[in-house]
């Protein structure tokens, strides 16, 4: 099967990195890590105002429709441009939760407002996605053990290695919904989540690339450039190929959910594996390029660095999709 994004999706693409480039989104990070939270949610309200957050939610809920697809396309830019806050968790995990349940009263009171860039939410999923991204300042907070689902409050906070990214336990509160129909609401979130993350660290990746890319065009050792030295090539070239090579594994998911495939949870494990793989690959020869100064809080490169790393056991580790993985392939064997 050959794939390609649409006309249309790569306008809508470019038209995000553009709103996204001239959001200066570092001060954004910085901002969001301090516990100030205004230019962040001024960002977010633009990026609902170009139909990020409708992009998982039916119209009957007052979204755009489900297209994972353009999610994806989204969450890349979203990635590359590093902005902070519960964007998966709002776009991709709680419209996927809500829109999968029988009992569509919560899905009526909440899609249409995080559609429309209204309310934030926030997900825990035991046991894989235990701490609530940003759950002091989210408008609804739903925890979630497999068979039963509450409405969920912030409690003591835990500390992440990127500081933009504010943990937090939750208290189960009021109860929304029990039995089967929550497991598979609880799976169908855990799969778009994953998905959605897996986007965002392959556009993370990219832009560790682009600032060692930039970096070793302007750095000048022994009077020329050091991205002439065939050691940098080879360095680039490898995070290159590897981010490239994970992007079909990524819209091939995406693709798989739009078409309710039964491979569907597999690619998507798949995808989150590679594009965790090719990010890490990326931010570690970046930093290498750079040398020191890439570690300095000040440097803005070190914003992605930090978010690589924590986004890697973001919505399943590794392991756990390496093993989600390898658990399909015995079963189809």
């Amino acid at each position: 099967m050959r794939f390609a994004l649409s006309t249309e999706q790569q306008d809508f693409a470019a038209s995000l990195r553009d709103l996204l480039a001239s959001a200066k989104t570092p001060d954004v990070i910085r901002s969001w890590g301090a516990g100030e939270h205004d230019q962040g949610r001024k960002l977010l309200r633009r990026l609902a105002d170009t139909g990020v957050f409708g992009l998982g939610i039916a119209e009957e809920t007052g979204g755009l429709g489900d297209h994972p697809v353009d999610l994806v396309t989204a969450f890349v830019e979203i990635g590359r441009a590093g902005v902070p806050g519960p964007l998966v968790e709002s776009a991709a995990a709680i419209p996927a939760l809500l829109g999968a349940l029988q009992d569509n009263a919560s899905a009526e009171h909440w899609l249409p407002r995080i559609a429309d860039g209204d309310a934030l939410g926030s997900l825990v999923v035991q046991p894989w996605t235990p701490r609530a991204l940003d759950a002091d300042i989210c408008d609804v907070v739903v925890h979630s053990d497999g068979s039963m689902l509450h409405y969920g409050n912030a409690a003591s906070s835990v500390k992440s290695v990127d500081a933009a990214r504010r943990l937090y336990e939750v208290d189960a509160a009021e109860s929304i919904a029990s039995g089967s129909d929550v497991k598979q609401a609880t799976a169908a979130a855990f799969d778009r989540a994953a998905l959605a993350c897996a986007a965002q660290l392959l556009g993370a990746g990219y832009a560790t690339l682009d600032m060692a890319t930039e970096y070793a065009k302007g750095r000048v050792q022994f009077g020329r450039p050091i991205g002439e030295f065939q050691a940098i090539k080879h360095h680039l070239a490898d995070a290159m190929v590897s981010l490239e090579m994970a992007k079909p594994l990524l819209y091939g998911a995406a693709v798989a959910v739009s078409n309710n495939e039964p491979t569907a949870s597999r690619d998507i494990s798949a995808a989150k594996v590679a594009c965790g793989d090719a990010a890490y690959r990326a931010a570690r020869k970046s930093l290498q390029t750079h040398g020191a100064i890439g570690y300095t809080a000040e440097y803005d490169l070190s914003l992605w660095l930090t978010k690589i790393r924590a986004l890697l056991a973001a919505w399943g580790t590794p392991a756990i999709h390496r093993q989600r993985v390898a658990d399909s392939l015995r079963t189809v064997s």
